[in-house]
């Protein structure tokens, strides 16, 4: 998604990924007069472990929320990573991370809006920011999620996530448009978003409507290794809206989605009286199941249509609770587990400050 695209980092196929004990860190917001910078941190990030022959570990930074500072319109980002002295360190570190806006809902579904995440393939992000942004008010609480890993072989102690926001302030001609991020992952409707990789051709897929009419204006999407495409239709229509396509570096790895700038043609109108269908692609030629090998989810920015009053948020939906816990690190599993009540978070878990264990293609957390 340009801007605000919601589409997380490259699977790592080959390596086991487990949670290391929640450190001592903190999360902070600083207003620039242009930027919300958000900084997680400090964090100490080992080199990992071997387990069983891998050496993928994620390291969990406790949950955190800050406060929004000032009336504006989000209308892009970017992230680095800094050690103990403040020098860049590689981008890869960051798995991904999400920031949660609790007291708005998501355009499909009646759970806590994701405002935005991002992985380490997705790089700094803008919308036109004459046109569009994300209206953000004064005292708005924002919950921020993060996972590191270490693939660089090397320790780095004290190191920092800074996430930079970038906003107009409010009392201007601009923004044109008021925008709003959504998301639609085959994995819904809450809890763990990885699942198990059959062998050979298989797909995945979630239907849906949505709250209120407007329009599509950026779709992106994630999905892990072995995916070959992800498609977003209309199934009233029989229509095809979008369809994502792996990117691959000059080493044949996936390096990231195609991205679809709906907003050039004024968008894709959606209504609540159709249903939509998000359906992911995988070709998993290794002969073997990979345990929670798949991912898919297609997300971006939408435009209500005039007149359109977004619903309020019912935070004693049960649906929402459920989502919050699992966001929160109250509960972790996916939705068959947690949805009858299974998946409670021991107090020795808790301790450890992991949304779940990750196995071979790592399941994001809250996607």
């Amino acid at each position: 998604m340009n801007g605000l695209r919601q589409f997380a980092t490259v699977a790592l196929l080959a390596g086991i990924t487990q949670p290391l004990a929640g450190q001592e860190a903190t999360t902070r917001l600083e207003d620039t007069g242009t930027e919300f910078i958000i900084e997680v941190g400090p964090v100490d990030i080992p080199v990992p472990m071997e387990m069983a022959g891998h050496d993928h570990a994620g390291i969990f930074p406790p949950i955190g929320t800050v406060t929004v500072p000032t009336d504006g319109y989000l209308y892009g980002f970017d992230y680095e990573v800094v050690d103990a002295q403040g020098n860049e360190l590689p981008s890869n570190i960051v798995h991904h991370f999400n920031i949660i806006d609790p007291d708005n809902r998501e355009l499909f579904l009646p759970i806590s809006r994701r405002i935005m995440a991002a992985g380490s393939e997705t790089g700094g992000q803008s919308m036109p920011w004459l046109l569009f942004g994300l209206p953000v008010t004064r005292g708005q609480q924002m919950v921020v999620s993060v996972m590191l890993h270490n693939p660089t072989g090397e320790e780095h102690l004290g190191a920092a996530l800074r996430i930079r926001l970038k906003y107009t302030k409010t009392g201007r001609p601009w923004p044109f448009f008021s925008v709003y991020p959504y998301q639609v992952d085959v994995a819904f409707p809450a809890g763990d978003k990885g699942f198990d990789l059959p062998p050979g051709v298989s797909s995945k897929w979630y239907e849906t409507s949505p709250a209120v009419a407007g329009r599509l204006m950026v779709m992106g999407s994630h999905f892990h290794e072995l995916a070959t495409k992800i498609v977003f239709e209309d199934v009233t229509e029989n229509k095809v809206l979008w369809e994502g396509f792996p990117v691959e570096d000059e080493d044949g790895e996936l390096a990231g989605v195609t991205i679809g700038r709906l907003y050039r043609k004024f968008g894709v109108k959606i209504v609540p009286e159709h249903t939509y269908r998000v359906t992911v692609f995988y070709d998993n030629t290794t002969g073997e199941t990979i345990p929670d090998g798949g991912m898919g989810v297609v997300a971006g920015v939408f435009m209500p249509s005039r007149g359109q009053d977004w619903p309020t948020t019912d935070k004693s939906d049960p649906l929402y609770i459920l989502d919050r816990n699992h966001y929160m690190r109250v509960v972790r599993g996916r939705y068959d587990l947690i949805k009858d009540g299974g998946g409670a978070v021991s107090e020795t878990t808790m301790k450890m400050d992991a949304d779940h264990e990750h196995t071979a293609a790592t399941a994001h957390e809250n996607r």
